[in-house]
């Protein structure tokens, strides 16, 4: 099982600012603990390259605040993916009782055919059009 990680959204300037610490200290934590597995290395960047294999399961971290409303929406081909598991896990912060405190969101796929695909993850309120953030992830299934 791989691990890929990607940047977080909110809003707000000092919460942003303690939200994305966080974030990052959750996501060196838990490599340090974890590792990952599979050859997929960290990453923040857009258009990042998933390379997997059939039957392979890999995990995209996104941080992310529910507290502001906005929340990570995926899409993608499920004739070439199955979203195994979505899960949301609370930073150190709010299980302190930070009110506004964000966490990580992991989203475990399972590569099921041959081919190159991509997932496109958005970052929005689920009743608003306008996207806070956009990264598009592609997928290399051998």
């Amino acid at each position: 099982m791989g691990c890929l990680r990607g940047r977080g959204g909110g809003e707000g300037g000092g919460i942003m600012k303690r939200f994305l610490i966080l974030v990052t200290a959750a996501i060196v934590a838990t490599s340090l603990v974890t590792g990952c597995a599979g050859g997929v290395k960290p990453s923040t960047e857009s258009e990042q390259a998933i390379n997997t294999g059939i039957n392979q399961e890999f995990i995209i971290e996104l941080g992310s605040n529910s507290s502001t409303g906005y929340s990570w929406q995926e899409s993608y081909d499920e004739i070439m993916l199955e979203l195994v598991e979505n899960t949301y896990k609370p930073g150190e912060e709010t299980k302190q009782g930070v009110v506004g405190a964000g966490g990580i969101d992991y989203f475990r796929f399972k590569a099921l055919k041959t081919v190159e695909t991509k997932i496109t993850m958005v970052y929005k309120r689920p009743w608003e059009k306008e996207r806070l953030e956009q990264i598009v992830f592609t997928v290399d299934i051998e």
